[in-house]
């Protein structure tokens, strides 16, 4: 079976594995959503492994903290890489801690990045399974803008690449669909609380939240308990989060994700009758980031499977065209990237209920 491996005994043990740096984080304002992202790539390891592992050798991950400071990931992976310890890498984190990655390990090795992200970063031996920003505005200020009629909008994010570049594409998709922004402001960790007086005062129809973890969740607490009745889009609030908000019942708060746990179809029931019979009823509830970390370890051992190689420029001669199947059916690699519909869920008390998909 599969397992996360501390990045110290890693180097220490002799294996014939193909090691996969498993990027997670697991502290910081992002570590409530280690525990599932870890169970979903064990998962994806021991099902790659039980059909014959990646070029016949079996997949060990290696876990490496994406909770840190970006240089300091940054500087773990790139000592992973040149000590051969790990030879892919696959993650779940934040965008600065990509970029810094990217450059760190420059192209010599493949790196599989599942999340939401703000587009561009093209590079050799890059694959991006999340959606860019147009594409995951798209359900929620389509809907917002349009049957709420929600014209005045406040941009909320922390300070970093990822909300700046979606708060850019927002800026252009609300001005088209006939609405305002009336503030904006990027903040950093542990400091959102604090501008909920100011988001109050502009009084704003929507508000869009670029807030990631822990930020996210105590905004939201704090919003519900001042009683304010803004829509709440969110970019990256997904099941975990909203538990830790403790649910919502106003109708008023939105997400935009390519999966959720509850997409009633057979691919999504499938994988969740899979993820339950191998951790248990009890185990960390699925999400879109932890789900994402099944398919980045199922696109590595895809790539590798159809190149024949672990090499980069190998594989990125053969990426188009590269297929899964996860929990959101179907995905394939073109120009690196995925495009797959795009879900509005609302959230219904500790669950959400979902509108229409959006291609």
């Amino acid at each position: 079976m599969a397992a996360t491996v501390d990045p110290l005994e890693a180097r220490l043990l002799p294996s014939g594995a193909v090691r996969i740096g498993l990027i997670v984080p697991v502290s910081g304002v992002l570590g409530l959503m280690g525990p599932c992202a870890i169970n979903c790539a064990v998962l994806a390891a021991e099902e790659v492994n039980a059909g014959g592992g990646v070029l016949g050798r079996p997949v060990e991950l290696v876990l490496i903290d994406g909770g840190r400071p970006a240089g300091q990931v940054a500087a773990e992976v790139a000592g992973l890489v040149r000590s051969g310890t790990v030879e892919a890498v696959a993650g779940a984190h934040a965008s600065d801690v990509r970029v810094e990655v990217v450059a760190a390990i420059g192209g010599r090795v493949p790196f599989v990045y599942a999340p939401p992200y703000e587009g561009g970063g093209r590079a050799p031996g890059v694959y991006f399974l999340g959606e860019t920003p147009d594409r995951q505005l798209a359900p929620g200020i389509e809907w917002l803008a349009g049957p709420r009629r929600a014209r005045r909008w406040f941009l909320l994010g922390n300070d970093y690449i990822w909300p700046r570049l979606v708060h850019a594409s927002a800026r252009r998709r609300l001005r088209a669909a006939g609405a305002t922004v009336v503030g904006e402001r990027f903040v950093r960790y542990g400091e959102a609380v604090r501008w909920l007086g100011r988001v109050a005062d502009a009084r704003a129809d929507a508000i869009l939240l670029t807030l990631i973890g822990s930020d996210l969740v105590a905004f939201n607490r704090a919003f519900a308990a001042a009683g304010l009745g803004a829509a709440r889009l969110c970019g990256a609030l997904e099941e975990h989060g909203l538990l830790g908000i403790g649910g919502d019942a106003t109708g008023g708060l939105y997400a935009s994700m390519g999966y959720f746990r509850d997409l009633p179809t057979p691919a999504s029931l499938d994988f969740a009758q899979r993820y339950a019979a191998r951790f248990g009823d009890d185990a960390p509830m699925l999400n879109a980031h932890g789900h994402g970390c099944y398919e980045a370890v199922a696109m590595l051992a895809a790539l590798c499977a159809r190149a024949g190689s672990l090499a980069v420029p190998e594989l990125d001669a053969v990426s188009d065209g590269t297929t899964i199947t996860s929990a959101r059916g179907t995905l394939t690699l073109v120009d690196r990237q995925v495009r797959q519909p795009v879900h509005l869920g609302r959230a219904d008390g500790l669950g959400f209920f979902l509108e229409k998909p959006f291609q």
